[in-house]
């Protein structure tokens, strides 16, 4: 019997996808949520026509190729995927699709369920949905006795870390941007006695995001095979920093709509909440808790829970982002504000800030 297991074992280990996870909850319906059209209709998120995307005639490439890169970021073709490519600006990627963002709404909910995730929360007003936390068995040890007993008492095994992922989409003149952004939590030993644990912050994971959004190209390109997506993820090169802190402001070396696009990735990433925006105005509104804070805690559920609803985010502060921008202008302006529109020149406005300009490089 162990000789079986054995064997069982290293096919596992040579077979095994490197992504397994398994959330708590059955996946939700694919309903689009009825205020998805009002997108739109609403002229906050309509784009200018003098200012387009740079990057736009390079959607039309013929299938299998490699795009002209856009300025300040790359675009890369997928065989097979006709309308989707991948651009890149630092280490943030993300996929331009020639649908609209009704069209991909369900499609992006199946697939986060055939991901093993719950989808939990969906918000047609900033265009995200995030999925609740779940754990990637994958990596768990396959060991002798894992392989015989571990069907029997899988619920014995953790790996201590769970992950979970906020979509963003973006409508462009020609379709749609699609982001993903990645929170971890991890599960440490505290105390004198290291007796007792608790869910803490764990780094966001480009490399993660990179896999996701490699999987999602291949749904949407109709392609069984992942792998030359994933190619085709790691072809977009990145380029040259691009973000510096200058005192109250980030400068961003580029135009207002690659930006803006950016800046709310960031705040994805950093842990904010966007409660709304005005693209028009060039703000966010959002609401922000300290992650050291939020540590305290201890709870899995209430770290970085997109609307959420605990003690925590209803104290948490709103405050606003802006992007500024002259017309035709290859630089932009990143501040934060108040809730009242002042400039925040607290130290957590320069926490801010600084996290920005990190994500922003």
């Amino acid at each position: 019997m162990v000789s079986l297991s054995g064997c069982g074992m290293i096919s596992s280990v040579i077979e095994q996808d490197k992504l397994d996870y398994r959330g708590a909850k059955k996946a939700a319906s694919l309903d689009v949520p009825p205020d998805l059209t009002q997108l739109e209709r609403d002229n906050r998120y309509s784009i200018p026509e003098t200012r387009g995307v740079a990057s736009a005639s390079t959607y039309q490439q013929p299938k299998g190729t490699t795009a002209m890169p856009a300025p300040n970021g790359q675009a890369v073709a997928v065989a097979g995927g006709e309308g989707i490519k991948v651009e890149r600006s630092g280490n943030q990627r993300w996929l331009v699709v020639n649908q609209t963002p009704e069209q991909l709404w369900p499609q992006l909910k199946q697939f986060w369920a055939d991901s093993g995730f719950t989808v939990i929360s969906e918000s047609a007003t900033t265009g995200t949905m995030e999925t609740d936390w779940a754990e990637n068995r994958s990596k768990i040890p396959q060991d002798i006795i894992r392989q015989s007993i571990g069907k029997v008492f899988d619920s014995l095994y953790s790996t201590g870390e769970r992950d979970k992922f906020r979509t963003r989409l973006e409508r462009t003149p020609n379709g749609t941007e699609i982001y993903i952004s990645h929170r971890g939590a991890e599960e440490v030993l505290v105390g004198s006695q290291k007796d007792s644990t608790t869910w803490t912050v764990r780094p966001n994971d480009p490399g993660l995001e990179a896999q996701f959004l490699s999987r999602l190209l291949a749904k949407l390109s109709g392609i069984a095979d992942v792998k030359p997506a994933e190619a085709a993820v790691a072809a977009a090169l990145p380029v040259p920093q691009n973000a510096k802190l200058l005192g109250d402001t980030v400068e961003v070396a580029e135009g207002f709509d690659r930006a803006w696009r950016r800046v709310g990735l960031a705040l994805d990433r950093v842990g904010f909440t966007v409660e709304d925006r005005d693209r028009v105005q060039g703000v966010y509104f959002v609401r922000y808790v300290d992650p050291d804070l939020a540590e305290k805690d201890g709870f899995l559920s209430k770290l970085f829970s997109f609307g959420a609803s605990s003690d925590k985010a209803k104290e948490a502060q709103r405050y606003r982002v802006t992007v500024k921008s002259e017309a035709g202008a290859t630089v932009s302006k990143v501040a934060v504000q108040s809730n009242d529109g002042k400039a925040e020149t607290s130290p957590t406005g320069a926490k801010i800030l600084k996290l920005l300009s990190d994500e922003l490089k």
